[in-house]
């Protein structure tokens, strides 16, 4: 599983990179997180609102800090 963290690197992108391995280890599941923070790579995504969480290369949230649990229903529900 690849997990992308889409943000300038301000303080809600890693808030979410946090929440993100915090529910990884809930679960007890490996996936490679990515931080990635050009603009151009972003914009491909489709994506206008930062930070967003792109899993398998699906965003599944833009524009808001997501909790460990909110990530962890994502997580498993692929």
């Amino acid at each position: 599983m690849l997990i992308k963290i889409l943000g300038s690197g301000c303080r809600k992108c890693v808030t979410l990179a946090d929440n993100t391995r915090q529910a990884l280890a809930a679960l007890g599941r490996e996936a490679e997180v990515v931080k990635v923070t050009d603009f151009g790579e972003i914009a491909r995504y489709g994506v206008m609102s930062t930070p967003a969480l792109v899993i398998d290369e699906t965003v599944v949230s833009a524009g808001k800090v997501l909790t460990a649990d909110e990530i962890a229903a994502l997580v498993q529900a692929r």
